[in-house]
């Protein structure tokens, strides 16, 4: 199985996603979104802009 997005809303109504890895494991969790719609909008965002997404370390 491939990775894959999972679309839910929480508790307070917000529409939400997880990223999970091939076994299952919840890699990326999304923000709260008011509308479905922003939250599929989310996902297409990092889709379109990760791939070429540099790793930058910062110190805390």
């Amino acid at each position: 199985m491939a990775a894959k997005f999972e679309v839910y809303e929480d508790n307070a109504g917000k529409h939400r996603f997880r990223l999970k890895a091939a076994n299952g494991e919840i890699i990326a969790v999304g923000e709260g979104y008011a509308t479905k719609n922003a939250c599929l909008n989310g996902i297409e965002s990092i889709k379109k802009n990760a791939a070429d997404a540099a790793v930058v370390e910062t110190d805390a």
